[in-house]
């Protein structure tokens, strides 16, 4: 039986086969996407398809929000960091305000950075 979407199924395989620390470097860049398509849409004035692209980067940072491990410290200040960025992306889908979602990207990028950065130094120090 042929593959209907070998994309699709590529993708669906990387994800299986992530390590926890690539997944959320997958969430990450899934967020600044939708982010970014939602950026677009408002200045199409497709406010629909910007909603929608907003409450995908909401539901992504509200599961790596949920994910966190409370033990450590670092995990108090990104829980606060990632209630602040859901409540710009609410925000930013009530008013359509492109500046907030430059706001919420940069902050996004920072986080997404600094995870790679992390990620190079675990695998440096194994």
């Amino acid at each position: 039986m042929a593959m209907k979407n070998p994309y699709g199924q590529y993708k669906q395989n990387s994800v299986m086969t992530a390590s926890p620390q690539e997944l959320t470097l997958m969430l990450y860049n899934g967020a600044l996407k939708f982010i970014g398509k939602a950026k677009i849409f408002i200045e199409q004035k497709n406010i629909s398809k910007a909603n929608e692209s907003l409450i995908r980067a909401q539901d992504i940072i509200r599961e790596l929000n949920i994910t966190l491990n409370m033990e450590y410290e670092v995990s108090q200040n990104l829980r606060s960091l990632y209630t602040y960025i859901i409540e710009r992306l609410i925000d930013a889908n009530i008013s359509k305000d492109i500046k907030v979602l430059d706001e919420v990207s940069e902050m996004v990028t920072e986080l997404r950075d600094t995870w790679k950065e992390a990620m190079k130094l675990s695998k440096a120090g194994k």
